[in-house]
């Protein structure tokens, strides 16, 4: 059997706080020379933590329950956060030494983390304790950083448009047809005008760092180099930022509602017709939405340049095992049911976006928002180029700052320009570090 610890999020993120790694790795999880196996009769604790809501906490719940029918002497104790305060308590539990045994991880951190030897090193448990073959090469290559494989992708997902019908149908507006940016705006005004302030078009998109790197590779641009050079000037990020100045003066959903709301966004909360998100949120927000709601519509971004390689797929999440766990065969065993049992694709499906794992892929009985998924991902295979890039080290702390500044942006706190300012004198930090 297993136990289990919720954590419920509570503390605020540090503003532009950087993350100070340099000496907290190594430890007993170093890997062994030999080819490693694991010792069934062994009886271990893993620490396992995750970040998403109740709906993603009983499908891992599920998911181990299956794990432990068939490895009943590795106990696994789990906790959960909202994604900010899920990476604010790593932070704090590698700057101590600290970091759970086992850990959904997620891409803008993965170098940061992995260059700083606070990862295990999976390379010598690929082909025999994680099982290799039901997954692509270029799916295993996402988690390699300088030669190492320090993470195994779970899933994959990309970049799309939600929206919902029920209240589109409500306000007597249309779906999106498709278009600019500019379009885009002008489509959420109809629908606020129509809510009468009960329903709002969406929310500030340009709030989110990802919508920016959209418009960016529509030029050919990711927003760093490979050598983690950045990749765009202060007047691309002003012209981003006023984008958004049609949209807060009373288009989108006012910034102290977007607050109050936490942890919920507008779109889950039913007050928003629209939301730019990863795909794979489509599960989580119609559980969040509740009765009444039966089916999101998901369709491609908003378009900055026609015929662009503007979308990529990425992984939605990841998951790794700490350099120090102390028991690191029993560490791979469980990431390598996470990510490939015919249990996990059957219980997890998409909410953690399409399986990476052809063995997942297979079992998972897809509902309407997964086949939704799938076939989403399908059609805008024409916008889909090559991944940017693996994030460099301290992205996390960036897209945190970027959406910070966001809501700075909503209240009407700082001016465009102090808010380029700001987030180039974070990257100055961020990239000297």
């Amino acid at each position: 059997m297993f136990s289990k610890k919720r954590a419920i999020a509570g503390a605020a993120v540090a503003a532009g706080a950087a993350l100070v790694l340099a000496g907290c790795a190594g430890g007993s999880g170093s890997t062994p020379d030999a080819a490693p196996t694991f010792d069934p009769d062994e009886k271990v604790t893993l620490n396992m933590s995750f970040w998403g809501n109740d709906v993603r906490a009983d499908l891992y719940n599920q998911v181990i329950e299956a794990f432990n029918e068939e490895y009943p002497n590795i106990t696994v104790n789990t906790s959960f956060l909202a994604f900010p305060e899920y990476w604010e308590k790593r932070q704090t539990e590698a700057a101590g030494g600290g970091l759970p045994d086992v850990m959904q991880f997620d891409y803008s951190y993965l170098r940061q983390y992995s260059e700083n030897g606070l990862l295990l090193d999976l390379d010598p448990y690929l082909g025999n304790i994680i099982e290799t073959d039901p997954l692509p090469e270029n799916i295993l290559s996402i988690g390699v950083v300088d030669d190492k494989t320090t993470a195994i992708p779970t899933s994959t997902n990309a970049w799309g448009l939600f929206t919902n019908p029920k209240l589109l149908e409500e306000v007597g507006v249309e779906d999106f047809p498709g278009g600019d940016w500019e379009e885009y705006t002008d489509w959420m005004g109809e629908i606020t005008d129509a809510g009468g302030g009960t329903i709002y078009g969406g929310t500030d998109y340009t709030g989110r760092i990802q919508n920016f790197e959209v418009q960016q590779r529509a030029k050919g641009e990711d927003l760093f180099t490979e050598d983690g050079e950045v990749n765009f000037t202060k007047d691309d990020l002003k012209a981003f930022w006023e984008q958004g100045d049609a949209a807060r003066d009373g288009i989108t959903l006012p910034a102290q509602k977007a607050e109050e709301l936490l942890p919920l966004s507008g779109f889950d909360a039913g007050l928003t017709a629209s939301e730019l998100t990863w795909d794979n949120f489509g599960a989580g927000y119609l559980a969040n939405l509740g009765e009444g709601f039966t089916e999101l519509n998901l369709i491609a971004p908003p378009v900055t340049e026609e015929g662009a390689k503007d979308l990529y797929l990425k992984p939605s999440m990841l998951e790794a095992v700490s350099a120090k766990t102390k028991h690191p065969a029993a560490a791979a065993t469980l990431v390598n049911f996470l990510i490939n049992s015919p249990e996990s694709g059957e219980i997890f499906g998409t909410n953690r976006g399409l399986p990476a794992s052809e063995t997942a892929l297979e079992a998972a009985n897809l509902d309407p928002i997964s086949q939704q998924i799938k076939d989403y991902e399908a059609s805008i295979a024409d916008r889909l180029g090559d991944a940017p890039p693996v994030p460099i080290n301290g992205y996390g702390t960036l897209e945190q700052k970027f959406l910070e500044i966001g809501k700075e942006l909503g209240f009407g706190t700082i001016t465009v320009d102090e808010a380029v300012d700001q987030f180039f004198s974070e990257m100055d930090v961020v990239l000297n570090q």
